[in-house]
């Protein structure tokens, strides 16, 4: 018998965001970083008008600092690690807390380290991940581009910030959308290397 094919809805009653280390020493190091940050944002603002739970974990704050502050992240969940994968105990005590999470949308960075350990644990516990492309990034572009290739061929779905948004939305008529269209209107995503990536010129 064939295995079911995964689809990767987006649902907002079995969804939540997992919003990965996006801390002020990565600042100057991490490709794009004003970018994915700008976009992380967004999503965050969208994520708490249509109540969809929010995680956010840092990695070594002592060292790496705290979140950045344009992401206003207070009254959100944290939890700080040393491990590269976001899946520690007390996040799967806070999933657990929430409910049947079946999906997770994953910004963060960096792709080749913390972004793909948390997706293969999260797969390994039969949730779905839907990777960011456009709120994802790392130092290099090389490992930016072939993590997400990688993380594609173990199921990964790998998506845009506004695919996300429309997916959970669902129809025109939800109470939230001119909200969230007139956001997207408002704060287009800007270009984060995304299409240099894979060969495409910019506008």
């Amino acid at each position: 018998m064939m295995a079911a094919r995964r689809l990767g809805q987006l649902v907002p009653r079995s969804s939540v965001m997992f919003l990965c280390d996006m801390q002020e020493k990565f600042r100057h190091n991490v490709a794009f970083f004003p970018q994915i940050v700008n976009v992380a944002a967004r999503m965050l603002q969208v994520m708490r008008l249509i109540e969809v739970p929010v995680v956010v974990t840092e990695q070594y704050p002592e060292g790496l600092g705290p979140t950045v502050s344009e992401l206003n992240i207070a009254g959100l969940p944290k939890f700080t690690k040393t491990c590269f994968s976001m899946v520690t105990p007390e996040v799967l005590q806070e999933l657990t807390g929430i409910g049947n999470i079946r999906s997770v949308v994953l910004c963060g960075i960096e792709a080749q380290a913390c972004i793909s350990a948390t997706v293969l644990d999260l797969m390994e516990k039969d949730i779905d991940v839907h990777v960011v492309a456009d709120a994802c990034s790392s130092r290099s572009q090389v490992d930016r581009m072939f993590t997400f290739e990688r993380l594609r061929q173990s199921g990964a779905f790998i998506t845009t910030s506004e695919a996300v948004m429309f997916q959970l939305l669902k129809d025109a008529k939800h109470p939230h959308f001119r909200e969230v269209q007139k956001l997207i209107l408002d704060k287009p995503t800007t270009d984060s290397g995304l299409l240099a990536m894979f060969g495409q010129k910019t506008a």
